[in-house]
């Protein structure tokens, strides 16, 4: 159990709690000590409090950290498409229909599965049990580059530029209609949908801030294939915002807004995640690795161009 108590000083009056404890315990992401707050292992002035609280002179603060319950997901032997490794981080090029962690009704064959075998014990801690050297995810069904963290120093520093969203995330995929301009902006906060708390919804009252860039790298009659930056990166954000504007992706079973996509075999939305870009934890410059088009966006592109009015 990590344990630590705290008086605030006159120096550091009026800061945030957990902005406070991320600068006094480097080793703890700001997430992280968020969590810690959330779930009651620190208090202050020996109660319960938010994490946005402005620290007082005098103020008590106990932090009472439980250590990791010991990983009881098992590594397997799956086959990873490596785009880069070294001693601090792990890029990999996720497959469609592969989970990044085990969750309820997936305890096996996720991205973690396959990493705990690769890395044995070289992977980060801060994310806990179910989600080792995990700092970010895609969706089950979005292909592309993924960042694994093999340490915790790794972890806290991509995590910040993560929160900071200085990390470059440029995505391609296709989608329904033929989007009018050649690029633009949809911007829109995100949060649960109140209708459907499965579900992700543009919602003004709940939703977090959310920015995605989009520019068209090619037309077809019935579909556009785009390129996308975010600037933000909230969940099913290409796939909110697309399908706010009338251009939902193809194959999305979730935002589809009814529209029935003709392309067998799919298995979700056709999304790939190309470019991930940031800063080396180590190496202190900038690093950026691409993950190429999955084989079934080729085929697809391709049967396109060659015979956009044949029923597949």
């Amino acid at each position: 159990m990590f344990q630590d108590f705290l008086i605030v000083s006159k120096e550091d009056e009026n800061e945030r709690v957990d902005k406070f404890l991320a600068t006094r315990f480097p080793d703890f992401t700001r997430s992280f000590i968020q969590k810690a707050i959330k779930n009651g292992q620190i208090k202050l002035n020996g109660k319960d409090f938010k994490s946005n609280y402005k620290l007082k002179l005098d103020d008590k603060i106990e932090i009472n950290i439980e250590d990791p319950i010991e990983l009881e997901i098992e590594p397997e032997d799956i086959p990873l498409d490596i785009l880069y490794e070294d001693d601090d981080v792990l890029i990999v090029n996720k497959p469609k229909n592969m989970v990044v962690h085990p969750s309820a009704g997936h305890f096996s064959h996720t991205l973690v599965n396959a990493i705990m075998f690769h890395c044995k014990d070289s992977l980060s801690g801060i994310n806990g049990i179910i989600r080792p050297g995990i700092v970010h995810r895609i969706d089950m069904n979005t292909t592309g580059s993924l960042i694994i963290c093999k340490n915790d120093v790794s972890h806290t520093k991509i995590a910040e530029q993560i929160k900071e969203h200085s990390v470059n995330r440029i995505y391609v995929g296709l989608v329904y209609g033929r989007l009018a301009n050649d690029e633009g902006t949809v911007e829109g906060p995100i949060g649960r949908n109140p209708s459907d708390r499965k579900k992700m919804a543009i919602n003004y009252k709940n939703g977090k801030p959310a920015i995605t860039h989009y520019k068209v790298l090619e037309r077809f009659n019935e579909y556009t294939f785009v390129k996308f930056k975010l600037e933000t990166g909230r969940t099913h954000q290409i796939r909110v915002h697309m399908a706010s504007i009338g251009h939902p992706l193809v194959g999305d079973d979730i935002y589809s807004n009814n529209k029935k996509c003709k392309f067998k075999h799919l298995e979700g939305q056709c999304l790939h995640a190309r470019t991930i870009g940031f800063i080396h934890p180590t190496l202190n410059q900038y690093v950026e690795f691409q993950a190429p088009i999955p084989e079934y966006l080729d085929k697809l592109l391709n049967t396109l161009r060659i015979n956009e009015h044949k029923d597949i």
